[in-house]
């Protein structure tokens, strides 16, 4: 990686040996209920892992938009989820009597949310991916999907209140009528007493920690939450350009791309251990 202030390359992790190295406290900032098997998983590999939620998820105040997006499924040729959480936030809503149809296909930017849409029921067959290696994004997700014939067909996009418009106007792009759906939305947490003294540790010593952040709104969360924190010698391990980009402005000196799976992540983490510091 080089030390520029320009966007990091990803490190290709070495897997011939995960042996521990200690020393470096490893924060995940996922859902708490995303973020405890992660946690566990870094630990198992023994790294000092800790959870420090800086997204929580909740659903939609109003939810018969989705109930009512169910009833018109058979109607789309395509339904995308962004997320896990888009998936089992809109599941959640699917009436009594109503199936998905066999007509429509489900879209998904990565391994975590096709493993909870066949978890929801759905086959292997009915769920596209990015191929492997190709990243867990709406790019890669779109270099599966763009060389199929999409005029006239319709596509609907469940994801949180708020999200990016990038994969819709690609199939706009192609011909597609897009309709996007809110099915959970995204706030800050509150956080117990031992995850603020997580918080103020990290804060206190900013060169022992290591964060891995999926979303670009972690990033802005945990800067309301310690804005006067100084995160130059702390690392960031981030899984997309877009969370590189806030954590460079957030004040992190030293940011990698890293695959969205915890072996890679413990994988990099060993590498950047007996890395120079940057920033």
């Amino acid at each position: 990686m080089s030390d520029s202030p320009n966007l990091p390359k990803p490190l290709t992790p070495d897997f011939s040996s995960l042996a521990t190295v200690r020393g470096l406290q490893v924060i995940v900032t996922r859902p708490l209920a995303q973020a405890t098997p992660w946690v566990e998983a870094l630990r198992a590999h023994g790294h000092e892992a800790h959870a420090v939620p800086l997204i929580d998820i909740e659903p939609v105040a109003d939810v018969k938009p989705l109930r009512d997006a169910w009833r018109r499924l058979f109607q789309y040729t395509l339904v995308m989820f962004v997320s896990a959480n888009a998936v089992q936030h809109f599941f959640a809503q699917q009436p009594d009597d109503v199936d998905w149809p066999l007509s429509a296909l489900a879209a998904s930017t990565g391994p975590g949310t096709s493993a909870a849409l066949q978890q929801a029921g759905l086959r292997g067959a009915m769920i596209v991916e990015p191929l492997p290696g190709a990243g867990y994004d709406s790019e890669a997700l779109w270099a599966r999907l763009s060389h199929r014939n999409w005029s006239g067909s319709r596509v609907l996009i469940v994801r949180g209140e708020e999200g990016r418009d990038w994969l819709a106007d690609q199939f706009r792009g192609a011909g597609a009528e897009v309709q996007a759906i809110a099915a959970y939305r995204r706030v800050a947490p509150l956080h117990p007493p031992e995850t603020k003294a997580v918080l103020a540790q990290a804060v206190a010593q900013p060169a022992q920690c290591c964060w891995f952040f999926t979303s670009a709104e972690a990033v802005g969360h945990l800067v309301e939450l310690a804005p006067t924190a100084d995160w130059r010698l702390s690392r960031a391990l981030v899984t997309h350009l877009r969370i590189a980009q806030a954590a460079r402005a957030a004040g992190f000196g030293d940011v990698h791309l890293v695959d969205s799976q915890p072996l890679a992540v413990v994988a990099t983490i060993r590498q950047i251990q007996h890395m120079p510091r940057l920033g």
